[in-house]
C-alpha cells in the first residue's frame, strides 16, 4: 500500500493506493500546532498494517520561512563579507516608494561571523583556514547561542575544502550545513541564501521528520520542489528542497491527469483553503533556478509555481479608504472560515455559502456540517460596511478573490509570452472548481478541466512522482567538463541506485548575467542547442559569439510505478436542483454528484459535487465527464 499526504493550511488530504489498485480519497482537518498528529491520525484510518509506503508533501519548511519561526541562525562566510545577506542585491522591490519597509534578513547581523580563507574563482587557493581561526569560531558560536549554522565561503563552488573543514569541526554545535551541498553554483547570494534559508528550517524539519518516522515506522518520502521524490533522511539534511513540495505535487498531478484526458497545454490552477498555486505546463511542469519566497532567492531545481495568498480561507475586509480587500491574511484551519462554527470572519468559502454554491450537508461528503447562519453574519457585516445587502457583498469579495487569481495566471502566461486561450485550465483543490469558469471567461479560455480527485490533486500527484536527485558544480573559467560530470555521476549512481542519468547546463553569451539549461551530449551540441533557444526566447542569437558554460547538472531518475484510473462507473440517480446567486439573479440549477454524469454534454448552469469539491457551471458553459472521470467544461 501507498498514500499520499498532502499536509495543506487548511486540511491535510490523503490518497491511498490499495493493493489492487483501488484508490481512496479522504480529507482530515489540519492542525498547525501537530501537522505529525494529523498525518498519523489519517494514516492509522487509511491502514492498520505495520508497514506502508509514505509520500509527503510538507510545509513545515514553507510555514517556517513564512511565520519566521525558524531555528536561530548563524552565518559563516569568508572574512570581509560578513554582509552578505544583509546588502543582497541591493534591488529596490518598490521602485517609487522612497520609504519603503527594511528587509529583514532571517540572521540578525551579530551572528554573522568571517573566517579567514580565500579561494579565487578559479578554484586556486589563497588562504587556508587555521584549526586555532576555526576553535575561536566555534566559541563564538556557542556563546550566541547559534542551534543552526549556515557556512558559505567565497568560491566554495569551485574548492569545498574549506567549507568542509569548517562543517566537520562546527557539527557539535547542532544543525550545519555548508553551500557546496545546499547549492554548489556560482552567485555568491543567491548561494548564501539558500543556504542560509536550509539551516533556518532544517532543525525544525529534522524535528518533524524524525517524529514521524518514530511514531509511525513507516517508510516515508518527502516531495521535492523539483517534483522528485526524496528519503526523509536527505529531506531532513536538504530542507530547503521541500519549500513548494505540496504545489509541486499538484502540478504533476494537473499534467498526468490532463494528459490521460487528451490534454497537453495546461495552466494549472490550485485553489487551496491559504493560497493558490498556478502553473504553465506543456507537456511537462517548467523548471527553473532562480525562484524567490518572501523575497529571498533560492538557487535549487524547482517547478515554476507562482503562489499568492488567496484561497477558501482568505480573509475578507474593509480597509480605511472603504474598498473592499480579500487575503493575503487566512483564516487556515484555526478558527478557519465563520462557517466552520469557530471563527467570525468572512472568507471566500463563507461567500461561497451566502451565494448557496456551498450546502451544509456537502461538505466533504456530509462528514462535516457547515454553519450557514455564521457565514451570513459575517458577510452582512461585510455588506455594512460597504452600504449593500449580503448577496452583493458576497459576489463583491468572489469578484476580488477573482481578480488576485487572475493576476497570476496572467503572471505564468501573458507576461511570459504566452497566449492562455492555447490553454485548458485545469482546476482543482477544495475551491478551484467553484471559480474555474468565471476565470476562464475573463481570459477567453474555452476548455476547464476539474480532474477526479480534484480535492487531493497534490496527494495524488506523490504518488505519480518519480525518486529524483538533483546534482550541480560550478564550472566558470573551467574546461575539464567530461571530468566533472563523472564525478556528478558517481555520486549520483551512489546516491540513487539502478538510477537514469541525464546530463544538462547552463550556457550564457560571455558577458550575460544569467543562463538558459540545456541538455547536454557533447560541448558543441549544447552550444547549439543554446543558440536555438536563446532565438526561440529572446528573438535573437549571435552563433559567432563566445558562449560561457557556468554550471554542469545531473538528474538522477528512478521509474515509479503508477497507479491505474479505471472507469468511473456511472450510478444514475435522480437530479437534484439548488437556489444559487450568479451576477446579482436567482438560478435555480440542476445539482449532480460527478459518478452520475456522463460523456453527454449538458448545458449549464450547474454545481456537480466531489466527496471534497464543487464545480460551478455558469450559464452559457457546457459539461461531461469523459472516460477517466474528469469533468470537461467548455464552450
Amino acid at each position: 500500500m501507498r498514500i499520499g499526504i498532502d499536509a495543506g493550511g487548511t486540511f491535510t488530504d490523503f490518497i491511498v493506493l490499495h493493493d489492487d489498485g483501488r484508490l481512496e480519497s479522504f480529507k482530515l482537518k489540519s492542525n498547525p500546532k501537530s501537522p505529525a498528529a494529523v498525518i498519523l491520525s489519517g494514516i492509522d484510518r487509511a491502514s492498520s498494517r505495520k508497514r506502508v509506503d509514505i509520500v509527503h508533501g510538507s510545509t513545515v519548511a514553507t510555514n517556517a520561512l513564512l511565520e519566521r519561526n525558524g531555528a536561530r541562525t548563524a552565518f559563516v562566510t569568508t572574512a570581509g563579507f560578513e554582509d552578505l545577506v544583509h546588502i543582497g542585491r541591493q534591488n529596490r522591490r518598490e521602485l517609487y516608494n522612497l520609504t519603503p519597509a527594511p528587509r529583514v534578513p532571517l540572521v540578525p547581523r551579530e551572528l554573522c561571523f568571517g573566517v579567514k580563507e580565500r579561494v579565487y574563482f578559479d578554484g586556486v587557493v589563497e588562504a587556508k583556514p587555521t584549526a586555532a581561526e576555526i576553535s575561536r569560531l566555534a566559541r563564538k558560536l556557542k556563546r550566541a547561542g547559534a542551534r543552526s549554522v549556515a557556512i558559505c565561503f567565497l568560491h566554495a563552488y569551485q574548492f569545498q575544502e574549506h567549507e568542509q573543514m569548517v562543517r566537520d569541526a562546527l557539527r557539535e554545535l547542532g544543525y550545519v550545513c555548508a553551500s557546496h551541498e545546499v547549492s554548489p553554483e556560482f552567485r555568491e547570494y543567491e548561494r548564501a541564501s539558500t543556504t542560509v534559508i536550509n539551516a533556518y528550517v532544517g532543525p525544525l524539519m529534522d524535528t518533524y521528520l524524525g517524529e514521524l518516522e518514530r511514531s509511525s515506522r513507516h517508510r516515508i518520502s518527502i516531495l521535492q520542489s523539483n517534483g522528485g521524490l526524496l528519503s526523509a533522511a536527505e529531506a531532513r539534511k536538504h530542507a530547503v528542497r521541500t519549500i513548494l513540495s505540496g504545489p509541486a505535487g499538484g502540478a504533476i498531478g494537473a499534467v498526468e491527469m490532463a494528459r490521460r484526458s487528451g490534454f497537453r497545454k495546461i495552466l494549472g490552477f490550485d485553489m487551496g483553503g491559504t493560497s493558490t498555486d498556478v502553473c504553465l505546463c506543456e507537456g511537462a511542469p517548467k523548471e527553473t533556478t532562480e525562484s524567490s519566497i518572501d523575497g529571498f532567492p533560492i538557487r535549487v531545481p524547482m517547478l515554476d509555481i507562482h503562489t499568492v495568498g488567496a484561497g477558501g480561507g482568505s480573509i475578507a475586509r474593509v480597509d480605511g479608504g472603504g474598498l473592499l480587500r480579500v487575503g493575503p491574511e487566512s483564516a487556515g484551519a484555526d478558527p478557519g472560515p465563520a462557517c466552520y462554527g469557530i471563527g467570525d470572519l468572512p472568507t471566500v468559502t463563507d461567500a461561497q455559502v451566502v451565494l448557496g454554491r456551498i450546502a451544509s450537508s456537502q461538505f466533504l461528503g456530509g462528514e462535516m456540517k457547515i454553519d450557514d447562519t455564521r457565514s451570513a453574519k459575517a458577510v452582512t457585516e461585510i455588506g455594512k460596511a460597504l452600504r449593500i445587502n449580503a448577496v452583493a457583498a458576497a459576489e463583491g469579495i468572489i469578484r476580488v478573490a477573482n481578480a488576485n487569481m487572475e493576476r497570476a495566471i496572467r503572471t505564468v502566461s501573458i507576461e511570459r509570452g504566452h497566449d492562455p486561450r492555447e490553454f485548458a485550465l485545469v482546476a482543482f483543490g477544495g475551491g478551484g472548481g467553484l471559480h474555474a469558469c468565471e476565470l476562464a471567461d475573463s481570459l477567453g479560455m474555452k476548455t476547464v478541466i476539474v480532474p477526479r480527485y480534484a480535492e487531493g490533486l497534490s496527494a495524488l500527484g506523490m504518488l505519480l512522482a518519480d525518486q529524483v536527485r538533483d546534482y550541480a558544480t560550478g564550472v566558470i573559467g573551467r574546461t575539464d567538463f567530461d571530468r566533472r560530470y563523472r564525478d556528478l555521476e558517481r555520486r549520483a549512481r551512489k546516491d540513487v541506485r539502478g538510477a537514469e542519468l541525464a546530463r544538462t547546463a547552463d550556457l550564457r553569451y560571455s558577458g550575460q548575467s544569467y543562463e538558459l539549461t540545456v541538455t547536454w551530449k557533447s560541448h558543441a551540441e549544447a552550444e547549439r542547442q543554446f543558440h536555438r533557444a536563446h532565438q526561440r526566447i529572446y528573438g535573437y542569437s549571435v552563433p559567432d559569439r563566445a558562449v560561457d558554460v557556468v554550471t554542469l547538472r545531473v538528474r538522477a531518475r528512478v521509474a515509479v510505478a503508477k497507479p491505474r484510473f479505471p472507469r468511473l462507473g456511472r450510478q444514475p440517480a435522480p437530479r437534484e436542483s439548488r437556489y444559487i446567486y450568479l451576477n446579482g439573479r436567482r438560478y435555480s440549477i440542476a445539482v449532480w454528484k460527478r459518478e452520475q454524469l456522463s460523456g453527454t454534454w449538458r448545458k449549464g448552469p450547474a454545481l456537480i459535487l466531489d466527496y471534497g469539491s464543487t464545480t460551478l457551471v455558469p450559464p452559457r458553459w457546457k459539461y461531461r465527464v469523459d472516460g477517466i472521470g474528469n469533468l470537461i467544461v467548455g464552450h
